[in-house]
């Protein structure tokens, strides 16, 4: 019941589509413009800078609550015994984050058609493997000012996760296996991105917006 309880709260958090939201506080549907994204890349080249970081903090919040947030409720309210409290939080936890991913990636308010999930994951990794994450937004920083593209630099990070989990964080392998599967994910939703990388189409980021910017 406490896993059930979880997944379902936590997948609801994460579906709460902020980048629509966004776009649609403004009288747009981000949906038809850009890549078509919810996410805070789109926003970003869309609606401008402060409208994309603001959707990255939002979307990275879900993650974190769903992590550390939800599991101690649901204990809380379905009254755990204590001696099973430390042991149930953790994989609640784990529970937790990857409905709120899948929540993210497939909102049940847009037909199941969502973001890609690497704002609200880099918001489970905070409250599961913080130095691992250090480590793969550092390579994520690296490949993007090399190369201007935020979706390279998301493949390269989520592909280094697993690995940054068994070298930074030493993580068990429970938790490598967990970041493995959050990475598949990761660069199955990219599958798009990969296609206009190989084809060269794909959008590079550019510090100053130009008026035909919001329709590439």
């Amino acid at each position: 019941m406490s896993y059930v309880a979880t997944a379902a709260a936590a997948y609801l958090l994460g579906s709460v589509p902020t980048g629509f939201l966004m776009a649609q506080a403004k009288g747009i549907d981000i949906r038809g413009l850009g890549s078509g994204n919810i996410g805070a890349t789109n926003v970003f080249r869309v609606l401008g800078k402060p409208a994309g970081v603001l959707v990255l903090l939002v979307d990275a919040v879900k993650g974190f609550l769903a992590c550390a947030v939800a599991p101690a409720l649901v204990c809380r309210l379905l009254g755990s015994p204590p001696e099973a409290t430390h042991h149930l939080r953790d994989w609640l936890a784990i529970t937790g984050g990857l409905a709120a991913v899948l929540g993210h990636n497939y909102t049940v308010w847009l037909w199941f058609r969502g973001g890609k999930g690497i704002a609200t994951s880099a918001g489970v990794l905070v409250a599961l493997v913080p130095y691992a994450l250090l480590a793969i937004v550092a390579i994520w920083i690296v490949v993007f000012a090399l190369t201007r593209y935020v979706s390279l630099g998301s493949l390269v990070a989520s592909f280094s996760l697993p690995f940054m989990v068994w070298l930074v964080q030493r993580g068990s392998l429970t938790m490598i296996l967990i970041t493995g599967v959050m990475s598949a994910l990761a660069i199955y939703r990219h599958r798009g991105n990969i296609r206009r990388l190989l084809t060269g189409t794909e959008s590079r980021i550019q510090w100053r917006r130009k008026p035909e910017d919001a329709a590439t």
